[in-house]
């Protein structure tokens, strides 16, 4: 992700930050998404890229069962997103993933249970 000592902090308070009011926009085929999507976390985020992918999934999430492909996407963002922070704060991914959930809350969005995201 691109994150380390000098502006880590900066940058995920960047993140927390969007999570918590960024507005995400959402294109109705889910092949154009996905398309999106990958393109995002292709380039592991540039700040804001992957973040916005996990956001936007979560919202689609809200509104109508995501797609097999979409699962995974938001599983992998996920998993990059927690274990990348919690790298750069040098924290437990635990604790990584209780910050992004709170974070999330105040969007009323929240990580789906581990149950739900297995096809």
């Amino acid at each position: 992700m691109g994150l380390r000592k000098a502006g880590a902090q900066r940058e995920v308070q960047k993140i927390l930050d969007f999570l918590n009011d960024g507005k995400v926009r959402e294109h109705a085929d889910w092949k154009y998404r996905f398309k999106e999507n990958s393109d995002k976390d292709a380039h592991r985020f540039r700040c804001l890229m992957l973040p916005w992918s996990l956001k936007g999934l979560l919202v689609l999430a809200q509104s109508k069962p995501l797609s097999f492909r979409e699962k995974k996407m938001l599983e992998r963002a996920r998993y990059l997103l927690v274990s990348e922070l919690a790298n750069a704060k040098n924290r437990a991914e635990a604790e990584v993933e209780d910050l992004l959930n709170k974070s999330l809350s105040k969007s009323k969005l929240r990580f789906p249970e581990a149950s739900s995201m297995e096809a």
